[in-house]
């Protein structure tokens, strides 16, 4: 079912940004969904396509319950949110370009499942199951790394994570420019 999120009030949420230590807290299971999980998603939804992102995790926006929310799509046309997800099964490696709203400006080569089968709960708190691939499957795996207190920019060497910390670290310092180039993760 295709939601829309323009007929409720909404907010645009702060993300916190990296080597901020809260990234790395570890989320937890939604014992229910209700409205208010609804309306975390629709914010999470709405901050998320401001940025612009194509998937966003509750941690990023300081907020420790298991939801996420993703849309690859170029008109926004398959918004996705997942609460409590996990993959179950995984096949195959891809490598591909991420970015990161919350490490902005920076895209480096990270490798993953090609395919994943992942479970979870929808926005009405319906049990979904589902495979998926390709960028849809890289976008999932790497919003749940989020709710693991894992961040993309721990796949790749210490001296790149070490220099890509000190580069956000400076432009924080000099109020830098928090734009994405392209649609980030």
């Amino acid at each position: 079912r295709q939601m829309c999120i323009r007929d409720r009030d909404m907010a645009i949420l702060d993300i916190l940004h990296f080597p901020d230590t809260r990234l790395r807290n570890v989320a937890k299971p939604v014992a229910q969904v209700d409205a208010s999980v609804r309306q975390l998603i629709d914010d999470m939804f709405e901050t998320m396509y401001a940025a612009p992102g194509i998937g966003l995790a509750a941690v990023q926006v300081n907020d420790l319950r298991r939801v996420i929310v993703v849309d690859t799509s170029e008109d926004r046309s398959q918004a996705l949110a997942l609460v409590n997800p996990e993959i179950i099964a995984k096949q195959g490696e891809e490598t591909m370009d991420e970015g990161c709203l919350s490490v902005p400006g920076v895209y480096e080569t990270v490798q993953r499942a090609e395919q994943i089968r992942f479970r979870a709960l929808d926005r009405d708190g319906n049990a979904i199951e589902k495979d998926v691939d390709g960028l849809l499957a890289v976008c999932i795996q790497h919003e749940i790394d989020h709710l693991d207190g894992k961040l993309f920019v721990d796949y790749l060497s210490n001296l790149k994570r070490q220099r890509i910390r000190k580069k956000l670290e400076k432009d924080a310092r000099q109020g830098g420019d928090k734009t994405q180039r392209r649609r980030a993760i």
